[in-house]
């Protein structure tokens, strides 16, 4: 796959996607948006492909938005503001729900800064590592005097609560990588040498998984925060009603009562 931001590379069962224009931090223009559908789309029917890592090269993770690219000035009529929620509406918020609707998992390898859209990018894939050196920023409200966007303020509080997320928004303080594993705000953290080898070693878990999981998983919990015990509990029946009749885990009893690793076809 040949693209002009962003790199995409299959090795057995995984693919590893880069965004790759280090001199901007890896930010997010209208290019890279585009590109990064794209390649999803493309992934989602490749037959290989079992598992996603979502990483950044140079010393950048992803930086945001480009603000030198933002002209304030009207064209053809329209706003920056105007301009930049017709932007969100056509491929920033399609890429947020092109990876949780992505139908394999997603690991998230942050090797620097993760600002602004650069952080929804990274808290909206399945699991999410960083380096020990990484950190993630919200410079929004204090220092620009808009909302977080991407999802941002829909993670934030699903995984650190509403007090530390208000705390990250108003502040916009940087929040290190050990820091934000203590919080639960990501999964691990580990020595920047490590990064890729962890990162790889979990895709490589991933992809022994039935290829249903991670949809099952976040359609399971996205779930559970909309309802109570009693209808979730409704939602787990109805899901064992038609997995346990499903290849998969017939695959898997199979497996257990022949003591080997259960083999999973796409």
């Amino acid at each position: 796959m040949s693209f002009a931001t962003i790199n995409v590379d299959v090795s057995g069962h995984v693919a590893t996607l880069t965004l790759n224009h280090p001199g901007s931090r890896n930010s997010l223009s209208e290019a890279t948006l585009r590109e990064l559908i794209e390649a999803l789309d493309r992934l989602r029917a490749h037959d290989e492909v079992r598992a996603l890592i979502l990483t950044g090269a140079g010393q950048a993770f992803c930086s945001g938005a480009d603000l030198g690219k933002m002209d304030a000035v009207d064209v053809d009529g329209m706003s920056l503001g105007k301009r930049a929620a017709a932007t969100m509406d056509a491929i920033a918020n399609p890429l947020i729900l092109a990876l949780q609707q992505f139908p394999l998992p997603v690991v998230a390898a942050v090797n620097g800064v993760a600002a602004g859209g650069g952080l929804a990018l990274a808290l909206a894939a399945d699991i999410v590592i960083a380096a020990r050196s990484a950190y993630f920023l919200t410079p929004f409200l204090p220092r620009l005097g808009i909302v977080p966007d991407m999802g941002a303020t829909w993670f934030l509080p699903r995984l650190v609560g509403r007090a530390r997320s208000l705390g990250l928004l108003l502040l916009g303080d940087r929040l290190p990588a050990e820091k934000a594993q203590e919080w639960g705000l990501i999964w691990a953290c580990v020595d920047d040498a490590e990064l890729m080898d962890e990162a790889r070693n979990i895709a490589g878990r991933l992809a022994q998984a039935p290829p249903h999981s991670a949809l099952e998983a976040r359609r399971a919990l996205d779930a559970a925060d909309g309802q109570g015990l009693v209808a979730q509990l409704g939602y787990e029946r109805d899901r064992q009603r038609e997995l346990l009749d499903a290849p998969a885990f017939r695959e898997g009893v199979k497996a257990f009562f022949e003591k080997r690793a259960p083999v999973f076809e796409r």
